[in-house]
């Protein structure tokens, strides 16, 4: 869905709907400008745009995520702390749900129930948390997870590589 108008109080804006591929997958997104409010993977197009940045992104692209703004407010500061703390791994980097229970002050059970229940995966990189014997779970399927990581991965060489040789294109 493209265009679709939200009033909240005295104000209205424009609250756009698209996705995008990810392998097998189409990655849903409903934005506004910067401000990203839901993100989910579906098997299923949505037509519409979704932000370039994203796009790229998903391309396989180093792209910093981090200038979107998270339009869903997590349940509790406690979940909110836990989110904070996973949107610190950089880019082709994980940490475990041990790690970021640590950082935030929690148990991993709790971390692995918040991002379960994240409704902005790729914002809030939730596949960069990994367990400490395997790759954690991954909503709505693990492989996702892998593939994400892979192409971070990638992206972390080409961008290295780039560097090397001083190749800047």
């Amino acid at each position: 869905m493209h265009g679709r108008i939200i009033r909240g109080g005295d104000e209205a804006m424009e609250v756009n709907e698209g996705s995008t591929r990810f392998g097998l997958w189409y990655v849903h997104v409903r934005w506004s400008g910067t401000i990203i409010y839901h993100v989910r993977f579906s098997r299923v197009p949505v037509a519409g745009p979704v932000p370039v940045p994203l796009a790229q992104y998903l391309s396989g692209r180093e792209i910093d995520l981090s200038t979107f703004t998270c339009g869903a407010v997590p349940p509790g500061e406690h979940y909110g702390r836990i989110y904070r703390e996973v949107q610190q791994i950089p880019y082709g980097e994980t940490a475990t749900y041990g790690e970021i229970a640590e950082r935030a002050g929690t148990h991993a059970r709790v971390v692995g129930q918040a991002l379960s229940r994240n409704l902005l995966p790729l914002i809030i990189p939730c596949h960069r948390v990994v367990s400490r014997s395997g790759i954690g779970g991954f909503t709505p399927d693990p492989a996702i997870k892998e593939d994400l990581l892979e192409m971070e991965s990638r992206g972390k060489r080409r961008s290295r590589k780039k560097t090397e040789t001083g190749d800047e294109s």
